[in-house]
């Protein structure tokens, strides 16, 4: 589904006081709730993934910022999605917290819409902190891998 179309539809539950809405589109299903944890609204694409909303006319956005930046490069996450470590179960990772790593280099894979995204290094260095754990949601601006 288009960012367009969930913004409209996120505005419509927001103005007119819905608690919540489910539209499905073919094999996409999508459901708009303003019953999330704390009272904010979420959206759910599927029974495991909740994405916050963090105003009135937000898409889905960046994280709640951190109380301090860790030093070095912090590899930010370019989409929503599910953060995977290794190309498939029960394969080795494409790194580990220490390894040295190039820019271009598989670092994960997020899984977005049922498509397979390789998010590649953009700099070169030493992978010093893996912020998320595998198989957990992400969201677009999320900080995935410290690197120095």
């Amino acid at each position: 589904m288009d960012l367009r179309k969930l913004k409209k539809l996120i505005d419509l539950v927001q103005e007119s006081g819905i608690g919540e809405i489910e539209i499905t589109e073919g094999e996409e299903k999508v459901r708009i709730s303003r019953q999330g944890p704390g009272g904010t609204p979420v959206i759910l694409t599927s029974p495991a993934m909740q994405v916050p909303l963090s105003g009135p006319s937000s898409l889905p956005s960046a994280t709640p910022e951190p109380a301090a930046e860790p030093a070095g490069h912090s590899l930010k996450s370019p989409m929503v999605g599910t953060f995977y470590r290794a190309p498939s179960p029960g394969a080795p990772s494409f790194v580990e917290v220490g390894q040295s790593v190039t820019k271009g280099q598989t670092l994960c894979i997020i899984e977005a819409m049922k498509l397979l995204n390789e998010i590649e290094s953009d700099v070169s260095g030493t992978i010093r902190a893996i912020l998320v754990e595998n198989g957990q949601p992400v969201e677009y601006g999320q900080p995935l891998f410290l690197i120095e």
